[in-house]
């Protein structure tokens, strides 16, 4: 069921490239960037914002990894695409739902 993934340095060099582009372009304006933006300008401490929200955003990717490698171990390849292409067609539906709505 589970696959063992090749740990060359060829392998490793794009799929950190891959994932640090996704995440910064997905980040890029969102409610995490504009929060921690806001708290920076009233706080008036900066390199303290940006040690708690670095923390948080390693925490919360550290769980997101985790629960990732914990659900890759137990379904199939297949099964697992499947499953999230359902849920990305659900997210889908509801935020279209919403804009047909308002």
């Amino acid at each position: 069921m589970s696959q063992d993934l090749p740990t060359s340095p060829n392998y490793f060099r794009p799929v950190f490239f891959s994932t640090f582009l996704t995440i910064f372009l997905a980040e890029m304006g969102d409610k995490t960037q504009l929060s921690t933006l806001l708290i920076s300008a009233e706080s008036q401490s900066p390199w303290v914002v940006f040690a708690g929200s670095a923390l948080a955003l390693i925490s919360t990717s550290l769980l997101g990894v985790s629960l990732g490698y914990w659900i890759a171990r137990r379904l199939d390849p297949q099964i697992l695409d499947f499953c999230v292409a359902l849920l990305l067609l659900l997210i889908a539906g509801l935020l279209m739902g919403d804009v047909v709505s308002a």
